[in-house]
C-alpha cells in the first residue's frame, strides 16, 4: 500500500473528507497570495533599500497576523447572519481580492502606499484564516483528526508555494509587480466563491445571551489555564531564533550572485518537498506521542540549520532545500498540532488565532532580528556564517523547555473531548 493510499485512508468517513477537501483548497488559495513577496523583496532593492528595510515593511504589513486573536472573539462572540464563520469569510475575501485589485492597477509604487495595499490585503487574508482554522480545530478534534486536517492544509499551502516559487521568480526577474497583484488576487475571489458555494455552516440559533455567556465561560476557563501560556512562550521561544528571512535573500543575490527565476526554483524545490514533509507528519500523528514528535522535530531542525553552514553555490542549495522541505514541515505541523489540541471547547477561534499570532511574531522577530544582525556584521558570508551558528545554538536550547509544557496532559485532555463529543 502506498504512502498516498495510506494517507487517504485517514479520512474514513464523508463529512471529514469533505473538510480535508475545502481545508486543501482554501489553504491552497491562501498560499498564492505570497506570490507578490519576491517581486516586492527586489523592488525595494532596486531602489536602494537594505535588507532591515525590507523586514521592517514585511513587519509593518504583517499587523493583521499578530492581531488574529480579535478576529477569533469576533467570529466566537458575534455570528453574522446567524454564521460564526461563513458570512465573516464572505467579507474578508472580498476585501482582500479588492485590496490585490487596486494594487494590481496602481501606476507607480512607493513604501508606504504599498505598504497600505498589502496590509490591506493581509487583513482579509488574515481573518480567513482564523476563520479555517476555528474549522479546522473545531471538527478536527472532534474526530481526531487535527493533525491530519493540518497536514492537508499545508500539503495545499506548500504545493501553491512550488507555483508561487516558479511565477514570483519569473515576475521578480521581470519587475513586473503589477501582474503580480492582478494574479495573487484571483485567490481571495476563489475562497469567496468556496465560501459560497462549498462551506455548510448551520445558522447558529443560540447567539442570545446564554451562548454568550457559555462562549464566555470558554473563554475565562482558557485564559486561566496554565497550559494554555506554557504553550504560547514555548511555541514564541522556537520560532524566536534569529532566521534568515530578508538576510538569506541579500546573501543569495549579492553574496552568492543567484538569479532571481533561480531563488525563485529553489522556493519551488523546497514547497515539493515540504509534501513530503506533510504526507509523513500526517501518518505518524496517529501513532507516535506528540510529545517525542516535538523532541523529534526539534533535532531534525538542528541538524538541518547546521548544514546551511556549506551553502556556497547552486548545487549545495539545491540540496540544502530538498532537505528543508522535508524536515521544515513536519517541525511546523508538530507545533500546530500542539496548538490545536491545547485549544479549549467553544473558544476555538480565538484561541488557535493566539496562538498562531504569537507563532507569527515570533517568525518575524527573528527575521529582523536576523536582518539587523546581518547588517551589523558587514553582510556576506561572514555575517551569513555567524547567523547560521547563532540560528542553530538558540533551536537547540528549546530542548530544554520541552518538559515544562506537559504535553501528555495536552494530549490527553485532548482525547477526553474527543471522547465527551462523540
Amino acid at each position: 500500500m502506498n504512502v498516498w493510499t495510506k494517507y487517504l485512508l485517514l479520512f474514513k468517513t464523508t463529512e471529514s473528507r469533505r473538510f480535508a477537501a475545502l481545508f486543501a483548497i482554501i489553504y491552497f488559495a491562501q498560499g498564492m497570495s505570497a506570490l507578490t513577496d519576491q517581486t516586492i523583496s527586489i523592488t525595494f532593492k532596486d531602489q536602494g533599500l537594505e535588507a532591515d528595510d525590507v523586514a521592517a515593511f514585511f513587519l509593518l504589513a504583517s499587523i493583521p497576523w499578530f492581531i488574529k486573536p480579535l478576529y477569533g472573539l469576533i467570529s466566537d462572540f458575534l455570528p453574522l447572519f446567524g454564521q460564526r464563520r461563513k458570512s465573516y469569510m464572505l467579507l474578508t475575501s472580498s476585501l482582500a481580492c479588492g485590496a490585490g485589485l487596486v494594487a494590481a492597477l496602481t501606476t507607480q509604487y512607493n513604501y508606504w502606499e504599498l505598504a497600505i495595499l498589502y496590509t490591506i490585503m493581509g487583513f482579509g487574508l488574515a481573518y480567513n484564516d482564523v476563520l479555517s482554522d476555528a474549522l479546522m480545530v473545531e471538527n478536527g478534534k472532534l474526530h481526531g483528526l487535527t493533525g491530519a486536517f493540518q497536514s492537508v492544509q499545508w500539503i495545499a499551502i506548500t504545493t501553491a508555494s512550488i507555483f508561487v516559487g516558479l511565477l514570483g521568480g519569473y515576475f521578480a526577474e521581470h519587475r513586473d509587480l503589477h501582474t503580480a497583484f492582478a494574479v495573487s488576487a484571483i485567490f481571495p475571489f476563489t475562497v469567496l466563491l468556496m465560501a459560497i458555494f462549498f462551506l455548510r455552516e448551520k445558522k447558529h440559533v443560540h447567539s442570545g445571551p446564554e451562548a454568550f455567556k457559555e462562549t464566555w465561560k470558554a473563554l475565562r476557563e482558557g485564559f486561566g489555564e496554565r497550559s494554555i501560556w506554557l504553550v504560547a512562550a514555548f511555541i514564541f521561544l522556537f520560532n524566536f531564533s534569529p532566521s534568515f528571512g530578508p538576510a538569506f535573500f541579500y546573501y543569495k543575490t549579492d553574496t552568492l550572485g543567484f538569479s532571481q527565476q533561480y531563488i525563485g526554483i529553489l522556493s519551488s524545490i523546497d514547497s515539493t518537498f515540504s509534501i513530503i514533509g506533510a504526507l509523513i507528519y500526517a501518518s505518524l500523528s496517529r501513532t507516535i506521542p506528540l510529545r517525542r514528535m516535538i523532541n523529534i522535530a526539534i533535532g531534525l531542525s538542528v541538524i538541518t540549520l547546521l548544514a546551511y553552514l556549506v551553502y556556497r553555490g547552486e548545487t549545495s542549495a539545491l540540496f540544502i532545500h530538498m532537505i528543508w522541505g522535508v524536515t521544515n514541515m513536519i517541525t511546523t505541523l508538530a507545533f500546530l498540532d500542539l496548538a490545536a489540541r491545547a485549544c479549549p471547547k467553544r473558544a476555538e477561534a480565538t484561541f488557535f488565532a493566539l496562538l498562531m499570532s504569537i507563532f507569527n511574531f515570533g517568525t518575524l522577530a527573528s527575521q529582523n532580528i536576523g536582518a539587523q544582525l546581518y547588517t551589523s556584521l558587514g553582510e556576506g558570508s561572514f555575517a551569513y556564517t555567524w547567523l547560521v551558528a547563532i540560528s542553530t545554538c538558540t533551536t537547540a536550547a528549546i530542548w530544554l523547555f520541552v518538559p515544562l509544557v506537559h504535553i501528555e496532559r495536552i494530549e490527553a485532555r485532548a482525547r477526553d473531548d474527543q471522547s465527551n463529543q462523540c
